[in-house]
């Protein structure tokens, strides 16, 4: 392992952002920071250490009553040219600052320094998130090892402005595929435009108004959208096919099976063909787990908890059985953006949240500091 590569996970959690951006782990190159991570682990003898593929886990056996999971991915969406990172008047800058280094610093600090955490603690971090689902190194533990996730409650680092945001929206992509007869653009008569027919189409999505649903006392925001159409051989050709390809994200108290059928009776008369599709996680913050766990982040944060409007890995927590909710630094609006970046005390902020209901602590007495 170079020496670059090497994490200390006693340091600040600012400069363990900075060391866990700085080093090269976009998706489908985690291999050297997956292995940087569970060296940096397995130096602890509190915590057994796993390995699947990339993906690294780590656990307390302290015969706690309860068990939760603290989560979050390795992976980053291709650099733009802003690495390594950079700290300018407080504000950390740089590629996987917010989605999701600086909550994944936060746990892995976390996990090195409590040895007597009053729940025993799953950490997970995983590889392949910000590519197809199919990859996602957590999907692949959820089937090769599910009982590495067993727990009472789940924690999911990714960006949330460091507030609370509960379960997660569902996505499907569905095509509506049109089909008309070719012909000579000169000739235009002796043919059917499929393009054109894509008209009514747009005109039914521009015109429907998506449902505010509450769930378990949070408001989530549907929507369904033409995300791409696609028609057409040559500029002197009538087109004989064409496709609008819809995405709609609806509420977790839907089932996929409702979702679809809520899109065919929208677009009723054409051939629409579900291409993907994920069921959405409930805010799952009846559990008693994390009742405490919002209760430590307001006493901290001030914040109350919110909906998560687009789609993350809760839910496949919330299909094995364990209420999950996203907490971490970060404006979600910023990630995977060129000037990507996070506040210094928002790390903190978390930090300090995540602290205080790992130890039971009470924020004031915890230390100011961000070691």
């Amino acid at each position: 392992m170079a020496a670059d590569d090497l994490l200390d996970l006693s340091a600040d959690v600012v400069t363990l952002t900075r060391q866990l951006c700085d080093v090269p782990s976009v998706s489908g190159d985690e291999t050297r920071l997956a292995d940087a991570v569970e060296a940096a682990l397995r130096a602890h003898a509190h915590l057994e250490v796993l390995r699947d593929g990339d993906t690294v886990v780590a656990r307390t056996h302290l015969g706690r009553a309860r068990r939760v999971v603290v989560a979050g991915h390795l992976d980053t969406v291709p650099v733009a040219d802003n690495l390594p990172t950079r700290l300018e008047d407080d504000v950390l800058w740089g590629r996987g600052t917010v989605d999701m280094k600086a909550g994944v610093a936060v746990a892995l600090h976390l996990a090195a320094a409590l040895d007597a955490p009053v729940h025993d603690v799953t950490w997970v971090f995983y590889d392949h998130e910000e590519v197809d689902a199919a990859l996602s190194g957590l999907g692949r533990v959820v089937t090769h090892h599910p009982d590495w996730l067993a727990g009472d409650f789940a924690v999911l680092g990714e960006p949330s402005d460091g507030g609370i945001e509960g379960g997660c929206n569902g996505t499907l992509r569905a095509e509506v595929r049109l089909t008309g007869v070719a012909a000579h653009s000169a000739r235009a008569w002796v043919g059917v435009n499929a393009v054109h027919a894509a008209g009514e189409v747009l005109r039914r999505l521009a015109a429907y108004e998506p449902a505010t649903v509450e769930v378990d006392g949070l408001a989530y925001r549907e929507g369904l959208n033409a995300v791409l159409i696609s028609g057409g051989v040559a500029t002197n050709v009538i087109p004989d096919s064409c496709v609008v390809t819809v995405n709609y994200r609806f509420a977790p108290s839907r089932t996929v099976e409702e979702a679809t059928a809520h899109v065919r009776e929208l677009l009723d008369g054409y051939h629409v063909v579900v291409t993907d599709s994920a069921a959405g996680a409930r805010p799952g913050l009846d559990a008693e787990a994390a009742q405490d766990f919002a209760a430590a982040v307001l006493a901290v944060t001030g914040g109350r908890p919110a909906p998560k409007y687009g789609w993350t890995d809760v839910a496949r927590f919330s299909a094995l059985g364990v209420p999950a909710v996203n907490f971490g630094p970060g404006d979600p609006l910023l990630a995977h953006k060129d000037d990507e970046r996070v506040p210094v005390a928002q790390i903190e902020l978390c930090h300090r949240a995540l602290r205080a209901w790992l130890t039971g602590a009470q924020p004031e007495d915890l230390p100011l500091g961000l070691s």
